[in-house]
């Protein structure tokens, strides 16, 4: 197929079929995956799995075969685990990555569709406005004051200007104005996509999280091997040979340092993510799974996200009355009737306000000064859409409401010109063709306190007007003005002298939930910002809705004249670069900031917020490109299921910890005291890795996955400055390792004392110690449920395995271990309950010291804040 330039119906089904098979998606392929023998050897390059191939050939070279079978068995499992654990994670990735997939605008059979970029083809039409990722190397066709950042190209930081004919390149973005083209190289061949390929067999990085634990388990590898020498150096002074001390040392080490913990830590967040795609919260950079359980401010525009972005124009107002629109969201179907007497500051007037002149002229305006598009409904979408800007989408429809067709409008008055919406100018015009005469019609709409001035609108009853818009915008309508003028067609493109045609109220109603996510962010220790480019008295109006109670409205104007933005809950009339002033402020404060944000000029605010939260439904493309987190429902709520997730996997993680460092910290207490009680060797080698192999391995991975507390969203958030071990978990670690070695040890004397298999009852204590610390760390089950869950399971499947060499003859006899009697087993399992009960009553008795700390903490720092000077 040669690319050509499309009509202005864009290609057809058929044309777009045949292009996707030439050459393929609009994709960079992807590197192909490790095969099962090259992660095979991966597993086996883990410097903990080094030294257990290393003990392997010490023992096979000394004829032990039973601690050589021991070895490989562990090894061979322990790889298995690990590598299913990172293809479960790579294939969650997998499916994130789908879901953070960029959308194009294209023209296909006639008709407007938003798709995803993976499915453009060579001679689409693309339409393009600001917020936009190019999503292919086109030609433009045409284009409207349009600017591009090419910096992702050259390094340039200025957008460069763009006039028709003029190339535009894959993976640039719009900054301002707009246009269409037709696309002439994708995937590979695209100007983005041929540097990608040079780029696309780079690893990504590890997270903070990650580096933090390697670090941390580098140290307690030196811990534990400075520690498992000195059993090494007490057994040789025992008179005990040197190889058989070499080999223990080493298991000794290997149970000391949880092996398991990186892929605990990749699993955990890559199915944390993963969930939270579920519940509407596309992450797209994993650290931000992590940092969301540090969250204290919640930066959010009203838009969208505290409202349900569903904008109905419900009011408007004209010389001669006003009328409210009936109808649902942005359903064509509705009509227009009189004003009520409780309209503000206006009366109604007329039975039909569809046939008032003044009332077709303000609909005739809005229809014209428009760039947006409805969608009808089809299987996918049940319900109406807009296409382009939400606000422009709800006056198209009151359009129809009022009997307007703005297809055969726009046909019937060509556009000729225009100045685009300016997020700085707050207003947008457009100049036209008026059909049988040469004169050019210019519309203007924008904000009342920029269109309702001397100058910009010249002609009409401004004060009345005025006053008329700032009573809607008490009530919490966001307000547009609309003026015209009819000019000739020689005089010079002007946006002043307008004349005032009315007022349009729009509504963008609270959603349900708004109320009671602002409450629960208040429990948790999380405050909100609401942040909106509307009217001070709008913004006031929904934070009241809301239960955001701030007395003081900050405006963009304060800020410009140096207000501090910490003083403040409630932000109106803020331009978008704004937010980065917004942001900054509260995190010099000491707050870890999470900010929404849509629009092009947002995204520098979200990458300067430690978590960027873009909206995925109605947003540009290049907020989302730029965010960390993508919400599909434009819904604060799932903010808080977001910031709620990522508490239960950091929390989950440290869960891990405290577990299988009190198990490790246990065996090596066990092998040092042992010695020094007339236990020449409490553990063999083969015995140590079995329970290590066991207790590290379902259990862990189960501990990963537990769900949330149901009092998580009752906590005061962590300090980002928090350490992994910190607020007093390494107490937990060492009482309870402590105590799993007491009772381990306390077994083996009774044995000694009554003529028991001591070493048997210090192997079953030990290792049933562990699980009963695990059961007794597992979350509760949420009121009115008893279902089993992973962790349960795991638990049940590792008592079995664990028990079965007492069991079965030649696993017992490959251990060194012995049979026991009932009593013995009884008593065995009476003392490893110890340190689950004991840990399971100070969880129900005491208030929690780690909350308490951190709300301690959190009060200070507020504390701080609120008495500085």
């Amino acid at each position: 197929m040669t690319v050509q330039q499309s009509s202005l119906r864009g290609l057809s089904s058929e044309q777009v079929a045949r292009a996707l098979a030439e050459h393929g998606p609009n994709t960079i392929p992807a590197p192909r995956p490790p095969s099962t023998w090259r992660r095979v050897l991966m597993q086996l390059r883990d410097p903990m799995i080094l030294l257990l191939l290393a003990a392997a050939v010490l023992t096979a070279s000394l004829r032990d075969f039973t601690d050589l079978t021991v070895i490989l068995v562990v090894v061979m499992l322990n790889t298995t685990v690990g590598v299913i654990q990172e293809i479960r994670a790579e294939h969650a990735l997998a499916a994130l990555n789908r879901l953070t997939a960029p959308h194009a605008t294209v023209r296909r059979d006639g008709h407007t569709a938003v798709i995803p970029s993976a499915d453009v083809v060579p001679g689409d039409l693309i339409v393009l406005q600001a917020g936009d990722v190019v999503p292919a190397d086109l030609e433009l066709l045409d284009a409207v004051q349009l600017q591009a950042d090419e910096s992702t190209l050259t390094g340039e930081s200025v957008p460069v200007e763009k006039d028709p004919s003029d190339q535009l390149y894959a993976g640039t973005v719009v900054t301002r104005g707009r246009g269409t083209g037709t696309v002439t190289r994708t995937g590979p061949s695209s100007a983005l996509g041929r540097i990608a390929v040079l780029l696309s067999n780079q690893r990504p990085l590890p997270t903070p999280l990650q580096r933090r634990l390697a670090a941390l388990s580098r140290l307690l590898s030196i811990i534990a091997v400075a520690l498992s020498a000195i059993v090494a150096v007490a057994g040789l002074v025992r008179g005990l040979p040197l190889p058989s001390m070499i080999v223990t040392a080493v298991s000794l080490t290997v149970a000391a340092v949880p092996e398991s913990l990186p892929a605990v830590v990749t699993l955990a967040l890559a199915i944390g993510a993963h969930r939270m795609a579920q519940r509407a919260a596309v992450v797209r950079k994993l650290p931000a799974v992590e940092t969301l359980g540090a969250v204290t401010m919640v930066a959010t525009d009203k838009t969208g996200t505290i409202t349900e972005g569903i904008m109905q124009a419900e009011r408007l107002w004209t010389d001669s009355g006003t009328a409210i629109a009936t109808g649902t969201g942005y359903d064509p179907d509705g009509d227009l009737r009189p004003g009520s007497a409780s309209t503000p500051a206006v009366h109604s007037a007329g039975d039909n306000p569809a046939e008032r002149p003044d009332v077709r002229r303000l609909l005739r305006n809005v229809a014209l000064c428009n760039d947006a598009d409805l969608a009808p409904p089809t299987g996918e979408h049940p319900h109406w859409r807009a296409i382009g800007d939400p606000t422009e989408a709800a006056l198209l429809t009151l359009a129809h409401r009022g009997s307007v067709d703005p297809d055969r409008l726009q046909a019937g008055h060509p556009r000729i010109h225009e100045v685009p919406f300016d997020s700085v100018r707050k207003r947008m015009t457009t100049f036209h063709r008026i059909p049988g005469d040469d004169a050019v019609l210019v519309v203007g709409k924008g904000a009342p306190e920029v269109m309702l001035t001397p100058g910009v609108t010249s002609y009409g009853d401004l004060d009345r007007a005025r006053a008329v818009a700032a009573e809607l915008s008490e009530s919490g309508y966001r307000v547009l003005a609309v003026a015209d003028k009819v000019v000739p067609p020689d005089v010079p493109h002007t946006e002043n002298g307008l004349r005032l045609v009315g007022l349009i109220a729009i509504t963008d109603p609270v959603r349900r939930n708004a109320a009671d996510v602002v409450a629960t962010f208040t429990e948790a220790g999380i405050g909100l910002l609401l942040i909106t480019g509307d009217a001070p008295g709008t913004a006031l109006a929904v934070a009241n809705r809301i239960g955001l109670h701030d007395g003081e409205v900050v405006t963009g104007a304060d800020i410009d004249n140096g207000k501090d933005p910490t003083t403040g809950h409630v932000f109106a009339r803020i331009r978008p670069e704004q937010k980065l002033d917004i942001v900054s402020a509260w995190q010099t404060a000491g707050h870890v900031v999470a900010m929404t944000g849509d629009g092009v000029n947002d995204a520098p605010a979200l990458r300067r917020a430690d978590i960027g939260v873009a909206m995925g439904s109605g947003g540009t493309e290049v907020a989302r490109q730029a965010a960390d987190l993508v919400l599909t429902d434009d819904n604060l709520g799932t903010v808080e299921a977001a910031i709620e997730e990522g508490r239960r996997i950091y929390t989950n993680i440290r869960t891990f910890l405290r577990y299988a460092l009190s198990g490790g910290l246990a065996e090596v207490l066990v092998m040092l005291i042992g010695p020094l009680l007339g236990f020449a060797v409490p553990l063999l080698p083969g015995q140590i890795l079995w329970i290590n192999m066991l207790t590290h391995g379902l259990p862990g991975v189960a501990i990963g996955a537990e769900p949330a507390d149901p009092k998580t969203m009752q906590q005061a958030p962590r300090s980002p400055q928090e350490q992994i071990l910190g607020a007093g978990l390494w107490k937990h670690i060492a009482w309870t390792g402590a105590l799993i070695a007491a009772v381990t040890v306390t077994a083996a004397i009774w044995a000694r004392s009554v003529g028991a298999p001591w070493q048997t009852m210090s192997y079953l204590v030990l290792g049933l110690a562990q699980l009963g610390v695990a059961l007794a760390l597992r979350r509760p089950n949420p009121p009115g449920t008893r279902a089993l869950r992973f962790l349960d399971l795991a638990v049940g499947g590792t008592l079995v395995t664990l028990v079965l060499p007492l069991v079965l003859e030649p696993l017992r006899d490959l251990l060194g271990l012995q049979a026991v009697t009932g009593t013995e087993a009884l008593y065995a399992v009476a003392l490893a309950a110890i340190p689950g009960l004991v840990t399971a009553i100070r969880r129900l008795v005491r208030p929690g010291a780690e909350n308490l700390h951190r709300r301690w903490t959190w009060w200070r720092a507020g504390h701080r804040r609120s008495t500085r000077p």
